[in-house]
């Protein structure tokens, strides 16, 4: 899994990013191109936005159990993978600013670097290491880019 504390491998992943436009159409999926945006933005409203509900033990242990595995571990994602709830993003979106967002939210998780976020809790399933936060962090950006053949 690439690196997405190490500052190249951050400004590979924002120049794909910038390489989207507000027109751009999925290779699959439903999610138009503002609402990938915005997607990808919860999990850093998550971390660093007092914003979203936190999910009830019962869910945690669930997330925990079945989910964490395949989102932190090395496999990628597969296409159409179902969403969270949570995740969902059913509304239109203001592309620029939703870009913005997420430029600068990555920026911000890079000069934090790996050493603040190993053992730091995650919003669904309890501390994580920084291996499991860079993959959980990649994985994800990596799979919505390549959705948008970025």
């Amino acid at each position: 899994m690439k690196n997405i504390f190490d500052l190249k491998e951050t400004n590979i992943i924002i120049d794909r990013i910038n390489k989207l436009d507000a027109y751009a159409k999925p290779q699959w999926g439903k999610m138009s191109v503002d609402q990938m945006l915005a997607h990808c933005n919860v999990t850093y409203e998550m971390i660093y936005d007092n914003i979203h509900p936190k999910p009830n033990r019962f869910k945690i242990w669930m997330l925990k159990a079945i989910i964490k595995p395949y989102v932190v571990g090395e496999k990628p994602y597969k296409k159409n993978s179902r969403t969270a709830p949570e995740f969902i993003i059913s509304d239109a979106k203001e592309f620029d600013l939703e870009k913005e967002r997420l430029i600068e939210y990555i920026k911000k998780t890079q000069s934090l670097g790996l050493a603040y976020f190993d053992n730091k809790p995650s919003y669904f399933f309890g501390k994580l290491t920084a291996s499991e936060w860079n993959n959980l962090f990649y994985k994800h950006l990596d799979h919505h880019l390549s959705q948008f053949g970025v």
